[in-house]
């Protein structure tokens, strides 16, 4: 223990949280003002003051402190231990470093944000390169005044119009020489007496000025502004500020001077920024013309090659741009030199741009000789699709398709599922099936679709889908393969009946809708039959050869009756999957393959001599990483599919299926219960329409409408005026204007109906005969 000899006054009360000092009026342990946190207590120095004392007098059983008073300071005390003085500060440090652990939080937050990385690498960016960046900005303003001099020169020397007369000199084209010379001697009348104008006017504004200056300083000289008019002060103040301003604004102008020169010395080539050129070399840059065709120039193309050593340029048809996460770029490629040839060095124009494989994607465009370049920002792929977006609320119309994921540009891309069918595939546990799994949960939020999966082997990844299934089995026995082949001849005959119905519709439409959809009645909403491991059908040594054929059938007719078929694989060869199946599937999912033949099998042929390769993916890391074909109108999309978690006690999909049948009052189910063929009961259009005239002479098309959706409100719900009119079409009836507003006649409609039975009658009359 130490002894302190005090030989100042004692030390008002501090906080022991915080350190503040305490006022005398304050009875509480901690300080309201500079500290929030309640239950620790005040102490003073050297003594000790008890919560509720009078810290205006000593403490009971203490004597006053004296200079000459030598006293023991009372020993801190930490969970019931004492301290001795060298680690009493050490303590008091350690507590007050912990005491805001919420403010720390926040701080730490802050700092980890976004912005504030993205701020603080870029500041980080600009001290690194404080030198290159002070000496191009010297080289900016150098070349700014260059600039200025010689536009300064060209404008003085008539340069444009003496360079128009040259050109016609050479060309031999007397007239046109003729008028650029009459150009350059009335410009320079122009020019000269515009000159003379400012300088007589100059002269004569600055003599006035003069003079007015020359008499108010003379009044200010003689006259104390006390004794002036207020408005004559008023204006003497006035020219004091305006002097001020000036003063500043001379002193500025040397610095806007120079800014201006910099800015315009700057680098205006394609793709530069304002002080730092891209360069492979620098891992914190970007990607320009520049650096793309210095990429292209060390391909070892001879036809290529051959063009840069000539000279040549290449034509960006697209300049290099930001495109979501990288840059992208279109160019047209010289004579003799194809994108697939491009795409064939994809490894080496990756690393010449300083790229992993993976990161650059060199694609045909829209010709064979335009080649598309996408290439990646460094370390932004693999970084996840984020939350899918309808996994705590929202519905989904299957005719504008379902949110599956985000493209390398950052975009989500809404999957269509109406018209389209799937061919999903990859080495295992690369994310096929969760890809299957967020298409199925998508179209299960919309109330009018119809769900069948047959899961090819025993994998629970489809359990929780089974209330809002219509049909569902799963096992590598034969009998979900038997099941798998009853759904797709009941989808065969399903599309026939489909297609019954749709002739029966008003204008006879060529395919289903989502108004016709909405109307249960008809059965024309979407049914799509999920299939996992389809492989394993295609190859069962009893049904695989039919199945494969109605799979065609299916997928080359059924998509505009809204039927679709989507099926996964994660064996994608020409013979686990039809060649036919392959050549007609509009969209694509390829996760990580092994070779060039899956490519293909499930991409489409030539795709990898296209440079699209799901090849390139990596096992583990690229997980839920895919190339899809078909989804956007982009030749290709790198792909990061969502992931809804269904594993390890963590389930996402079972709370999204309850809310999908909170919305379905009906489970729609199509089987081989009805006939083929069978379809709702014909529905009598002009005997309706006749009904609900009445007796009336005359009635509303509008009204109309209206007591017909009473009369049969699942045939004619929704029906509009074009409707109506092209029901009475094939009558000769047209609705007419009556006093403005268009009417259905009754007389028209039993004059048809008449008509209609005369006819009818006749025709049964010859049948009897014949």
């Amino acid at each position: 223990m130490t002894t302190t000899l005090l030989t100042n006054p004692p030390q008002p009360p501090t906080c022991q949280h915080c350190g503040a000092p305490l006022e005398a009026s304050v009875f509480d342990d901690v300080c309201s003002e500079a500290c929030h946190h309640a239950g620790h207590t005040a102490h003073t120095t050297p003594a000790v003051v008890a919560h509720g004392a009078d810290r205006s007098e000593p403490l009971r059983g203490t004597e006053p402190l004296s200079p000459s008073t030598a006293v023991e300071p009372a020993p801190e005390v930490l969970e019931g231990e004492l301290l001795p003085d060298d680690a009493e500060d050490a303590a008091l440090a350690t507590r007050r470093a912990g005491e805001s652990p919420l403010l720390r939080a926040r701080l730490q937050s802050l700092s980890t944000s976004p912005e504030v990385v993205h701020l603080r690498g870029l500041v980080a960016y600009r001290v690194r390169h404080a030198p290159q960046d002070a000496g191009r900005l010297c080289w900016f303003a150098l070349r700014g005044h260059a600039r200025w001099l010689s536009k300064a020169w060209r404008w003085a020397s008539y340069g444009d119009l003496r360079a128009d007369a040259r050109t016609a000199r050479l060309t031999g084209d007397s007239q046109a020489r003729r008028t650029a010379q009459e150009l350059i001697r009335a410009d320079a009348q122009h020019r000269w007496a515009k000159l003379g104008r400012i300088l007589r006017r100059g002269i004569g504004i600055g003599l006035l000025l003069t003079t007015l200056g020359g008499v108010l300083v003379l009044v200010d000289a003689s006259v104390p502004r006390e004794r002036m008019w207020p408005w004559l002060a008023t204006l003497y103040t006035l020219l004091a500020f305006t002097g001020t301003v000036l003063t500043w604004v001379l002193k500025l102008t040397p610095i806007a001077w120079l800014s201006a020169a910099v800015w315009e010395g700057r680098e205006r080539t394609p793709g530069v920024g304002f002080l730092t050129r891209p360069s492979v070399e620098d891992p914190d840059s970007w990607i320009d013309e520049r650096i793309i065709s210095q990429a292209l120039a060390h391909l070892s193309i001879t036809p290529l090659d051959r063009f840069f050593k000539n000279g040549g340029a290449l034509v960006y048809t697209i300049p290099a741009r930001l495109d979501g996460n990288g840059t992208s770029a279109q160019i047209r490629l010289p004579m003799g030199v194809t994108a697939e040839m491009v795409a064939a060095k994809r490894a080496t124009l990756a690393a010449n741009l300083g790229r992993a494989v993976l990161e650059t994607w060199p694609t045909q465009g829209p010709e064979a000789g335009v080649l598309d370049l996408w290439v990646a920002d460094k370390g932004k792929l693999g970084t996840g699709a984020g939350q899918w977006p309808l996994l705590h609320d929202g519905t989904v119309d299957v005719f504008e398709g379902v949110p599956v994921g985000k493209t390398q540009r950052g975009a989500i891309v809404p999957a269509p599922l109406f018209e389209a069918n799937y061919l999903i595939g990859g080495r295992p546990g690369q994310g096929k099936s969760a890809a299957l799994r967020t298409l199925l949960l998508g179209a299960a939020l919309d109330p009018t679709a119809e769900l069948w999966v047959f899961v090819m082997g025993q994998s629970p990844d489809f359990a929780p889908f089974r209330p809002r299934l219509s049909r569902y089995a799963m096992g590598m026995d034969d009998t979900v393969a038997e099941a798998a082949m009853h759904a797709l001849a009941d989808l065969l005959d399903e599309m026939e009946r489909r297609g019954k119905v749709l002739e029966h519709q008003p204008g006879s439409p060529p395919k289903t809708s989502r108004k016709l959809a909405n109307k249960p009645g008809l059965g024309l909403h979407w049914l799509g039959c999920w299939i996992d491991e389809c492989h394993e059908l295609f190859q069962h040594p009893s049904y695989g050869q039919q199945a494969a054929e109605w799979a065609v059938r299916l997928i080359k007719r059924g998509r505009k009756y809204g039927i679709s078929l989507l099926l996964a694989t994660q064996s994608p060869t020409k013979d686990s999957i039809p060649r036919e199946v392959t050549r007609n599937i509009s969209c694509g999912l390829a996760f990580s393959v092994a070779d060039h033949v899956a490519n293909d099998g499930l991409l489409g042929s030539g795709k990898y001599r296209a440079g699209i390769r799901a090849t390139e993916l990596r096992m583990k890391t690229d997980r839920g990483t895919c190339v899809a074909v078909g989804l956007t109108e982009a030749t290709f999309e790198l792909l990061t599919t969502f992931y809804i978690p269904y594993e390890d006690d963590i389930d996402h999909v079972t709370p999204v299926i309850t809310r999908a049948m909170t919305h379905i009052t009906q489970l729609r189910r199509t089987g081989r219960t009805a006939a083929v063929g069978e379809g709702p009961e014909p529905v009598d259009v002009l005997a309706d329409i006749a009904t609900v005239l009445g007796a009336e002479r005359r009635v509303r098309t509008q009204v109309a409408l209206t007591r017909l959706a009473e009369h049969n409100p699942t045939h004619y719900e929704g029906w509009s005026f074009t409707d109506l009119k092209t029901a009475l079409a094939p009558y000769g009836i047209e609705p007419t204007k009556s006093d403005g507003l268009m009417v259905i006649r009754t007389e028209d409609i039993t004059h048809a109906l008449t008509h209609r039975h005369h006819h009818n009658d006749t025709d049964s009359d010859d049948d009897a005969g014949s």
